[in-house]
């Protein structure tokens, strides 16, 4: 009598499993369109840094760098394309115990030393993790900061790059960018087209400002108002880039 009681309740709860009030198999999360190409080139990757960390903290790069985005203790930042972590390590000291930096490359060997690093100097507050070209892979509404240091004219995709980490930033957020003013193949970026690319996806421009110590110039972005569909996003057309 007991075998054929539990029979009967594992019918049950079958066909309740089976009446249409709850579907078997979710839906795949529809992926967005194709997003317009790049109407420019796209610098190498050749080197994860761009001058020794002693040259940079003679000239107090990474402080102002930090002093100007308004890096505070308790903060989350990403550091994106952070190579040997120059930026991480210091990130980490400024935003202390309570604050967190997620540190990514897309560079698996690179990615690799930077964890050792990381470890060698117990960050105990920093977590690395590898990158994909065209996203970031960062977890909705986490960031108060999200550094992109002498890396933005490595992206192949910044639509797409830009239009899947807009949704990582926090209320009131805000995007850093260090880069030279020179054209993308030669390792910058013209802050027109910088602020060209970033509108089109939804950000407004906070500030800009010249910065020959950091090898070029400064510029942070929020987002504004809807974040468009990739069909609706608008490429730049930058008539000269030497």
């Amino acid at each position: 009598m007991i075998a054929r009681a539990i029979l009967v309740v594992a019918a049950a709860l079958a066909l309740t499993a089976c009446d249409g009030s709850q579907p078997l198999i979710k839906p795949k999360a529809k992926e967005p369109g194709p997003f317009p190409a790049a109407d420019r080139p796209v610098a190498n990757i050749v080197s994860s840094r761009w001058s020794t960390e002693e040259a940079r903290d003679r000239l107090d790069e990474a402080a102002r760098v930090m002093d100007m985005a308004d890096i505070r203790p308790g903060m989350t930042v990403a550091d994106l394309g952070a190579g040997e972590g120059y930026y991480t390590t210091r990130l980490a000291a400024r935003v202390g115990k309570d604050g967190r930096v997620l540190a990514e490359d897309i560079v698996p060997a690179v990615r690799d030393a930077l964890a050792e690093r990381v470890a060698r100097e117990r960050l105990e507050n920093v977590s690395v993790r590898l990158g994909r070209p065209a996203d970031a892979r960062l977890p909705a509404a986490s960031f108060d900061r999200i550094f992109m240091v002498h890396m933005y004219h490595e992206i192949a995709q910044p639509y797409e790059f830009l239009w899947r980490l807009r949704p990582a930033l926090r209320a009131g957020g805000l995007v850093v960018v260090v880069d030279a003013d020179r054209s993308t193949r030669n390792h910058g970026t013209p802050p027109a087209l910088l602020r060209c690319e970033f509108a089109a996806v939804g950000y407004a421009q906070v500030s800009f400002r010249e910065m020959p110590s950091a090898g070029g110039y400064f510029a942070t972005f929020r987002a504004a108002g809807e974040r468009p569909e990739p069909a609706e996003i608008r490429a730049c057309r930058m008539e000269t880039q030497d």
